[in-house]
This record gives C-alpha cells, structure tokens and sequence, in this order.
C-alpha cells in the first residue's frame, strides 16, 4: 500500500520547540473509491523536524466529494466521483489543501470473451486476453490490471505479453493483452491471470481472472 507524504505547512520561529510544519501522509496514494471510509495522517514537526505531541485537526474543502466524519482523526467519507481537498490544522498553522481522488467503486471484473485459446504454429501471438471491470456510480476507467503468465511444462519455454504485463482499463472498463511465445520448447499450454486491486490493496471480486492459451505444433 502506498503513501504519499508532503511538508505541507511551515512558519519561521526562532524557537526550535515549537510547531513550524505538518507533515501530512495519504495513505493508497491518494485515492479512494466512492462510498469508502478514508484516513489520513499527520504529524506536527519542531524546528529541528522532530515529531512533536500536538493535536491535528482535520477539515474537508471540497465536502460534497470527501466529508470528514471526525475532525480529530481525519476519517473521511468518499460521497460522489470526483476529488476533495482535505487540509489539517495544528493550532493557527494549517497544511496545504491536499488532494484525494474519489474514483468509482468497482464491482467485479470478469474476461470479457473467451477465457480460453488455441494457438498454432507458426503463429506464437494469442488472441486479446480480456477483461472487463464493471462500476457503481460510471465506468471503471484508468484502472491497473496486471497480468501474470505461468508456463506448462515449466521452464521449457518463454513467454511475453504484448504490450506489457501491467495494463489499464478503457474508457468502458475493458483491459486485454496477449501472450506471445518467443523462445524454448513450445509450451503445451499457458495459464494467464489478470489481477485488478483497490485502492488499499484487496482484491476485486472476481479477480483473479484465469486464461488458458494452448499451442499446438
């Protein structure tokens, strides 16, 4: 899961002791899917960049898209699609508007035609591996999907996907790639799967989705 932390706010004090920044950390790289609870964090820092033991407050500038629920955590709610700036405050110093993105809530992913292919030599290029994400509140564009390929019998050949293994969605939630073979024995078969997460890291229902691509001679 990642974070994106920002030095967000800071005033000049002769007093190392004293407030001078907030460091703020999004957690999931800024981004949350509709309906979804949200927390972010932060910490006060001294003038030496020491953490220091005072209370932050939280308030949302974009409510309609992001409300925050408790002031004093920053837990948030992600209302509509869209993007909702949270800022934190540390007595009269206050952090820079922040920006979460509030995207889709995907439902489920699924392969889109066939789960299954035959290829024949000399052709070593597959038909489209794909799959669909279906959405509540739009489509689920712009969203990861990552494609793995295991090979039977193992480690008798090599595989590549075409155009790559990391992959996003259309603009109507469709994402495809295709396995080619480049070298070794001819696999009897190959066996694909193709994951999409959310934001914070589980899995879509329905993801994995598995292909399997035969070679025949």
């Amino acid at each position: 899961m990642l974070a994106l932390a920002t030095l967000s706010a800071c005033k000049l004090n002769p007093d190392p002791d004293e407030v001078v920044a907030i460091e703020v950390i999004l957690p999931d790289s800024g981004r949350v899917e509709v309906t979804d609870s949200y927390l972010p964090r932060a910490r006060a820092l001294n003038g030496s960049g020491d953490s220091v033991a005072a209370p932050v407050f939280w308030s949302s500038l974009d409510p309609a898209f992001l409300e925050v629920l408790d002031s004093a955590t920053g837990m948030s709610l992600a209302k509509q699609v869209g993007s909702g700036r949270l800022q934190a405050r540390v007595e009269a110093l206050r952090s820079n508007p922040q920006t979460v993105t509030v995207l889709t809530r995907v439902d489920t992913l699924f392969a889109n035609e066939t789960s299954r292919d035959t290829v024949v030599a000399p052709d070593s290029t597959s038909d489209s591996l794909a799959v669909k994400a279906t959405a509540t509140g739009g489509e689920a564009s712009g969203r990861r999907v990552v494609y793995v390929a295991t090979t039977y019998p193992a480690g008798v050949s090599t595989v590549t996907f075409v155009p790559k293994d990391t992959v996003f969605t259309s603009s109507v939630g469709v994402a495809s790639v295709q396995i080619k073979f480049v070298a070794g024995t001819l696999p009897d078969s190959v066996v694909v799967t193709a994951t999409m997460r959310r934001p914070d890291g589980t899995p879509i229902p329905g993801s994995p989705v598995t292909f399997v691509v035969e070679f025949l001679p």
